[in-house]
C-alpha cells in the first residue's frame, strides 16, 4: 500500500464506494490551534484532530510531543470515526508534518490502511477540490489499538542506531550544526546523526513530495537504503514523522525516535555534538 495519495486520486475515491475517512490535522508549532482554520473551511466530511491534545502527551522529560496516552488516543480516534475496516487519509496545511504524525501513530497502533494527502490542503485546492464549512459529527468508530506495528526508538536505541546504522536528523541544518536553537534549551545533535532536513523531501516551492526515485536517491546519498537500519528524529517527533513517511515513499523502512532532540537534550548526561559532521 502506498503511504501517500494524490488529490486527484482522493477525489476519485471519495466519489466511489468505500470512501476513506478524512482527518484534518492542521497544526502550527507555537501558533494558534488549527480548529478555527478547520471551521473556516475543510475537505468535505473531514474531522478535525488536535495534534497537541490527541496525538501527543503532555510535554516533559520525555519531550515536547511524547506519545499520547493510549486511552486518550484511542478515544480520540473512535470519536473521529476511525475503525479498522475503513481507510483513513490525513492532511494538513503545510508540508505534511502533522498529517504524517497522525499517519505514523495510526500505523504504529495497528491500523492497516492509512495514507497522507500528498501536498495537503494546498494540493487539494489547486486541483479544484471542494471545500466545506459543515459541522461533521461522524458515527463512533471501533478502532482498537495494537501498538508496535511501526518501529519506535528510545533515547538509548537512537544512540545505538547512530553507531551501527543511519540516524537521520530531520531538523533544519543550522539547528543540527548547533548554530541556533530557537525552541529547545541546548543546541547541537545526537553524536553520529546525519543532517537530513525535511524541507528537501518536497519539491522546491511546493508542499508535494518529490518523486519516489528522487527521494530514494536523496536518502541513498545519506547512507540510508532498504538494506540499512534507519532511524529518524527531529525536535519533538513531528517533522521526523514526515521524514519516516518520505522514506516509506522511497521504499526504505525507518524507525521514529518520538522523544527526539527535546527529550535527548533534557538529560545533561547525554553527549551532544555540534558542527556539520556527525561527530
Amino acid at each position: 500500500m502506498n503511504a501517500i495519495i494524490t488529490a486527484t486520486e482522493l477525489a476519485s475515491e471519495l466519489a466511489g464506494p468505500g470512501a476513506p475517512l478524512l482527518l484534518d490535522v492542521r497544526y502550527q508549532l507555537g501558533g494558534p490551534p488549527g480548529r478555527p482554520q478547520y471551521e473556516a473551511g475543510h475537505l468535505p466530511g473531514a474531522v478535525y484532530v488536535d495534534l497537541d491534545a490527541e496525538l501527543a502527551g503532555p510535554p516533559g522529560v520525555a519531550g515536547r510531543h511524547p506519545l499520547p496516552d493510549l486511552a486518550v488516543f484511542t478515544a480520540a480516534m473512535r470519536a473521529a470515526g476511525v475503525g479498522a475496516g475503513r481507510p483513513v487519509v490525513t492532511y494538513d496545511g503545510g508540508q505534511g508534518w502533522a498529517a504524517a504524525r497522525a499517519w505514523w501513530l495510526l500505523r504504529w497502533a495497528g491500523h492497516p490502511d492509512v495514507r497522507v494527502l500528498d501536498g495537503g490542503l494546498a494540493a487539494w485546492q489547486a486541483s479544484g477540490g471542494a471545500m466545506s464549512v459543515d459541522k461533521v459529527t461522524p458515527p463512533a468508530g471501533d478502532f482498537t489499538p495494537a501498538p508496535g506495528a511501526m518501529p519506535l526508538l528510545t533515547a538509548d536505541d537512537a544512540a545505538d542506531l547512530a553507531r551501527r546504522g543511519v540516524l537521520l536528523d530531520a531538523r533544519a541544518g543550522e539547528r543540527y550544526r548547533g548554530e541556533t536553537e530557537p525552541i529547545d534549551p541546548v543546541a547541537g545533535h545526537i553524536p553520529g546523526a546525519v543532517s537530513a532536513p525535511t524541507t528537501e523531501n518536497v519539491a522546491d516551492g511546493s508542499t508535494v513530495f518529490r518523486p519516489a526515485a528522487e527521494l530514494a536517491k536523496r536518502f541513498t546519498s545519506l547512507g540510508a537504503t532498504a538494506d540499512t537500519e534507519v532511524g529518524v528524529y527531529c525536535g519533538s517527533g513531528v517533522s521526523a514523522a514526515q521524514q519516516v513517511l518520505a522514506l516509506a515513499v522511497a521504499g526504505i523502512p525507518a524507525a521514529l525516535y518520538v522523544g527526539s532532540w527535546s527529550e535527548w537534550c533534557a538529560d545533561p548526561s547525554r553527549p551532544i555534538a555540534t558542527g556539520s559532521q556527525p561527530g
